[in-house]
Formats: structure tokens, C-alpha cells, sequence
């Protein structure tokens, strides 16, 4: 069972979410803390499998919490509950490894999805915030996007297609009839090209720069 930590600053929230997980049978809630600070402690006492991340808190916040806590657990994954209207650059979160997004209003079915989803080495973002994401990627490489994006072969474009559609790297190996391992040679190649960190970089990277085209 996934051994879970979950950190916010409300506790009435924690609490909830706490219950939802254990009722659900989602994971096992290990312990629980009220901002980055308290989390890193817990770190050198506890080995959770996943930290499920505010990013607005006092003391020290979600960023850089989640910045140290992989430093000190590089396997440790981080699911983010977010608000819409936070203050916040998600892309930062992305690139300081959080691998997944889910709007803290969403229900027990998508917080399941992306559980079970960051717990097989994959990435989610839930709909709503992913289109937030879009319109607030950093264009800096944008140049470089489309001169590699010619370089992209046939299969690696229907191969990113498909990862924007939100299918995981065994998902388009079924599609395919290709092994995951091949696919997974393809997305690094992908990730090379577009100077992505990680496959969240690269579906937003891609959709930005009309690389590819996602219908909602």
C-alpha cells in the first residue's frame, strides 16, 4: 500500500483528504504536516512513497519544499492540489518534480486517477489546469521548438500526439503493437529535441508551440 504524507496548511483539509485516501483504500497516510518545513523533518523519519503537496503555505511553500524533499528522496513522487487562482507558476512546480496536478475541487475519482497514475512513473494534470498551463508556458526555446520540431521522424510526431492525448507510454505501446521499451526510447529522443525535462514540459512544449494539436 502507498504510504502517503500529506502537507497543507489547513487541517480541516488535510483531514479530509486523509479520509478520502484511507476510505478509498488509495494509500496509507503516514503522517501529515502544515508546510514545507515540517514536511523535510518528517523526511528524516519517514520514507513515504508519495507527498501530496500544497503550494501556497506559510513558513516555507510547496516549491521549494518540493525542491529539498527530492534532494533528500529522489524517488519520492509529488502530486500537487492546487487552486485555480493561486499565485503560483506551475511550470516552477513541474520543474522542481512535481508530477502531477489536481485542482483541490475535484472529486475522489480524479485524485484515484492521479494516484494510480504518479505511482507507474507517469504524469497527470487534471483538464482544467492543464489549459491553464498551456497559456502560461515559458516561449524562451520557442526557436529551438521549430527547427527540432522538423527534425521530429513520423513516428515520433504520432508518438507525441498520442502522449498529448494523454495516453501513458504502455498505453501507445498496446496502440502500436510495440514494445513499452521502444516507445520509451522515442519519448527520450522526444524529450531531447524539444529540451523538455520531462513528459509534462513536453505535451505543454508541444501543444504551445502547434507542434501537435489536442482537442479538449
Amino acid at each position: 500500500m502507498n504510504k502517503i504524507i500529506i502537507v497543507d496548511d489547513h487541517s480541516l483539509f488535510r483531514e479530509g483528504i486523509k479520509l478520502l485516501i484511507e476510505n478509498e483504500g488509495l494509500g496509507e497516510v503516514i503522517a501529515e504536516a502544515e508546510n514545507g518545513q515540517v514536511l523535510l523533518k518528517l523526511l528524516e523519519q519517514h520514507s513515504p512513497d508519495l507527498v501530496i503537496m500544497d503550494i501556497e503555505m506559510p513558513v516555507m511553500n510547496g516549491l521549494v519544499a518540493t525542491r529539498e524533499a527530492l534532494k533528500m528522496k529522489p524517488c519520492l513522487k509529488v502530486l500537487v492540489l492546487t487552486m485555480l487562482n493561486d499565485k503560483a507558476n506551475y511550470m516552477d512546480m513541474v520543474d522542481a518534480g512535481a508530477m502531477g496536478f489536481v485542482l483541490k475541487t475535484s472529486g475522489k475519482v480524479e485524485l484515484e486517477k492521479a494516484i494510480d497514475a504518479i505511482m507507474k512513473g507517469e504524469n497527470y494534470i487534471s483538464t482544467e489546469l492543464f489549459q491553464k498551463l498551456i497559456f502560461n508556458v515559458n516561449l524562451e526555446a520557442k526557436a529551438k521548438a521549430t527547427k527540432d520540431a522538423n527534425t521530429l521522424t513520423q513516428r515520433e510526431t504520432e508518438i507525441l500526439s498520442m502522449l498529448c492525448k494523454g495516453l501513458s507510454v504502455s498505453d501507445i505501446a498496446e496502440v502500436l503493437f510495440l514494445s513499452p521499451k521502444t516507445i520509451e526510447v522515442h519519448r527520450s529522443s522526444l524529450l531531447r529535441k524539444t529540451a523538455s525535462k520531462n513528459t509534462i514540459n513536453l505535451v505543454l512544449f508541444a501543444i504551445k508551440n502547434k507542434i501537435v494539436e489536442v482537442d479538449y
